[in-house]
C-alpha cells in the first residue's frame, strides 16, 4: 500500500515556475515508477510525465518538453515536478501515481495510460493566469 501527497501548487503568472512534490508513505517507494498526469476543467485526465524506479529513465508528454523535468529522491520518497516557462493551457489539477515495477522500465505505452498506476495521490492545484 503506497500513499501520495501532493504539495507545491499555486497561482502563478505566466511565463513562471512551480516545483510540485509528491510525498510517498511506505519503505518501497524505491519500486515504483512514478507519473504525473494532470486534468483540467471539463477535459479528460492527461499523462504529463513519467519516471523509472531508480529514476534512470525518464518521459515527457509533448506539449511540456523542455519546460517540465520529473526526478525523484528515493532517500526522500519524493517525486519532483519542476515547471518552468508555465502557459494558462497548464491550468489543471496534477496528480501523482505509483506503478509497481520493481527493476524495471516501463514501455512508454504504458507509462502515458493512467490505468497503469495503482495509486493516486489526491491532487493538487496550479493555475496559469495570462
Amino acid at each position: 500500500q503506497v500513499q501520495l501527497v501532493e504539495s507545491g501548487g499555486g497561482l502563478v503568472q505566466a511565463g513562471g515556475s512551480l516545483r510540485l512534490s509528491c510525498a510517498a508513505s511506505g519503505r518501497t517507494f524505491s519500486s515504483y515508477a512514478m507519473g504525473w498526469f494532470r486534468q483540467a476543467p471539463g477535459k479528460e485526465r492527461e499523462f504529463v510525465a513519467a519516471i523509472s524506479w531508480s529514476g534512470g529513465s525518464t518521459y515527457y508528454t509533448d506539449s511540456v518538453k523542455g519546460r517540465f523535468s520529473i526526478s525523484r529522491d528515493n532517500a526522500k520518497n519524493t517525486v519532483y515536478l519542476q515547471m518552468v516557462s508555465l502557459k494558462p493551457e497548464d491550468t489543471a489539477v496534477y496528480y501523482c501515481a505509483a506503478d509497481y515495477s520493481p527493476g524495471t522500465v516501463r514501455a512508454n505505452m504504458r507509462r502515458i495510460a493512467a490505468a497503469a498506476y495503482e495509486y493516486w495521490g489526491q491532487g493538487t492545484q496550479v493555475t496559469v493566469s495570462s
